[in-house]
């Protein structure tokens, strides 16, 4: 069978904090690491998705409800839903990668690429399903 769990599938979260949250994989290891004997993807995601916006308000209210708040973290496969959809965010690989674990401010860094990246992608009308929180 072939590799699906690539960078940019969008995959639901299904464990944890941000379980039924939508992401996107930023980096994939599919035979684990000597500190993570399993197979494991590096992901950003949507932690609080932008709110309904209607024409008649003003610009200053559509920005406000217009934001996003990102994660970054990684998961074992197990607890990633692969769907059929891919996105072509082009997340910064020096900024978000393994390494913005060890450094909260590394940390936060990384959280603000997601965040600018995603609300720059929501602002182009791409994409819309994964802008839209899941109901379940």
């Amino acid at each position: 069978m072939g590799k699906f769990m690539k960078p940019g599938k969008v995959v639901l979260v299904l464990a944890g904090r941000y379980s039924g949250r939508k992401a996107v994989i930023v980096k994939n290891i599919d035979d684990g690491t000597s500190d993570r004997p399993y197979s494991h993807a590096l992901v950003a995601g949507i932690d609080r998705y932008s709110r309904k916006v209607t024409a008649a308000m003003g610009k200053k209210k559509i920005a406000k409800r217009s934001k996003i708040k990102s994660f970054v973290k990684v998961y074992n496969y197990n607890h990633l839903m692969p769907t059929r959809y891919s996105v072509d965010i082009p997340l910064d690989k020096t900024v978000v990668n393994k390494d913005v674990f060890r450094d909260p401010a590394l940390k936060r860094k990384a959280r603000r690429e997601a965040k600018v990246k995603f609300e720059e992608r929501y602002k182009t009308g791409k994409n819309k399903w994964f802008f839209q929180k899941l109901r379940f």
